[in-house]
């Protein structure tokens, strides 16, 4: 274990009386592949690990123990989804223990998987602003950069913004804040009909699968989902571009001032459709209308879980 896991295993060993199970990260079926890791005693802590690599975001499992004590390892982009399910009451605030992790970027599988074939991994590590790989036949370096996931190139949120211990310094945000939407206002600049197509073309490609939407950690209606409710009956099964988009608009707009730009809906895509564009573009409406942004303040009400009579950005529409 590094000197970082250590200490994570060692506050989790003394947290562990506290709660009924720790969530945190473990080791997969090779260095560069990590996996959830749930911790219900000390021995468990023997997969431990907390690396570059850790790009799920395990609050998505806070929604489905409610109930219980539970103690969770974040990073901060996790620890946003934690805030908002905590400002929505969907968790008690008391039955957590957090240990945070301030982060300066994980690794896009997908990205390495462009660059290399990843089949046989046999060690990954990272000397400076370097990740090397070496597999069965081969060792490669990359820059760290040209690796990280996406939402990692805009972070304005490395330290988590909630947490009953913090293992390592507060990183301070470095990363260019106005990239965050650049991707949709190029897009915006395309013409209309340009961007349909566009959109036809890659949700049609949709198999219906719901990863994106069960992967979500602000999904939490899952029992009573639209997209699978009979009775009422809003959306079929039929495999056709209409149900497909009608699909994912309602996540997005199920999502408005609540997704929390984690990026795992676009993650576990099987068939890599850039869906969370279109949460992009929520979360940028949301911002410039009501200067919020999900998941960072303890104590802001979202603003769809308010109401006024006239609000200040938004024009009434003369009848």
């Amino acid at each position: 274990m590094t000197d970082r896991e250590e200490k994570i295993s060692e506050l989790i060993k003394n947290e562990l009386n506290n709660v009924d199970f720790f969530i945190a990260y473990g080791r997969g079926y090779d260095p560069i592949h990590v996996k959830p890791l749930f911790v219900y005693e000390e021995k468990d802590l023997d997969d431990l690990v907390m690396n570059i690599f850790c790009i799920h975001n395990n609050a998505s499992y806070l929604k489905t123990v409610k109930d219980k004590k539970v103690g969770i390892v974040v990073k901060g982009c996790d620890s946003r989804a934690v805030v908002q399910l905590i400002q929505e009451g969907l968790i008690n605030r008391d039955n957590l223990r957090i240990i945070g992790i301030p982060c300066t970027g994980v690794i896009s599988i997908k990205k390495l998987k462009e660059k290399m074939d990843i089949s046989r991994v046999t060690e990954a590590k990272v000397e400076s602003d370097s990740v090397i790989i070496k597999t069965s036949d081969e060792e490669k370096r990359f820059e760290k950069d040209d690796l990280l996931a996406d939402k990692c190139l805009w972070c304005q949120y490395p330290t988590p913004v909630i947490y009953d211990h913090l293992v390592g310094e507060t990183i301070e945000p470095s990363r260019p804040k106005e990239l965050e939407y650049k991707i949709v206002e190029e897009m915006e600049k395309e013409d209309l009909n340009v961007r349909f197509e566009y959109w036809n073309k890659e949700l049609s490609r949709c198999i219906r699968c719901y990863a994106c939407r069960n992967v979500c950690p602000m999904c939490v209606c899952q029992d009573q989902c639209v997209m699978e409710s009979r009775n009422p009956h809003w959306i079929s099964l039929k495999s056709n571009i209409t149900e497909k988009v009608m699909i994912q608009l309602i996540h997005a707009i199920h999502l408005a001032g609540r997704c929390v730009s984690c990026g795992e809906c676009e993650r576990v895509c099987p068939m890599d459709i850039p869906i969370f564009k279109i949460k992009q573009k929520m979360n940028q409406i949301v911002e410039e209308l009501f200067d919020y942004k999900a998941g960072i303040d303890l104590e802001a009400t979202p603003p769809l879980y308010t109401f006024q009579v006239e609000e200040a950005k938004i024009k009434e529409r003369e009848w």
